[in-house]
């Protein structure tokens, strides 16, 4: 009887931690901003090549790229997944500073808002 519950309490605290770590992969990755857009099915006999974004550009099946809005996106056979390729700031004082996005490197910078050439602490990211 000893040996079936050892057995059974290994199972359960095995099943926790995997539980744990399914949670913590997944809570930081829950606030990024993500679409996915459904892959047209084409017009003529033979299949599709791979997908046309927004701008009607194709990218073929299994290949990744970032769009000018900073997104991240991958092409699959269902279609295309894009998230956010930035992290957002959140933990920061918005009473004395302002974040600024640049669009080219696509990254936050937070300055102070009398003297745009102090850098203010940042204490959360979120994305």
């Amino acid at each position: 009887m000893g040996s079936s519950d050892s057995s059974e309490e290994v199972f359960q605290t095995k099943t926790i931690l995997a539980c744990l770590l399914v949670l913590a992969i997944s809570m930081p990755l829950s606030n990024a901003s993500c679409f996915f857009q459904p892959l047209k099915q084409g017009t003529s006999d033979h299949e599709n090549e791979g997908c046309h974004d927004s701008e009607g550009v194709l990218h073929e099946f299994d290949s990744h790229w970032r769009t000018d809005d900073c997104f991240d996106c991958s092409c699959t056979r269902s279609g295309i997944d894009c998230c956010t390729s930035y992290a957002t700031p959140v933990g920061y004082d918005e009473e004395k500073c302002v974040s600024i996005f640049n669009k080219e490197t696509c990254t936050y910078i937070v300055v102070n808002k009398d003297d745009q050439s102090k850098e203010c602490a940042i204490h959360e990211w979120v994305g």
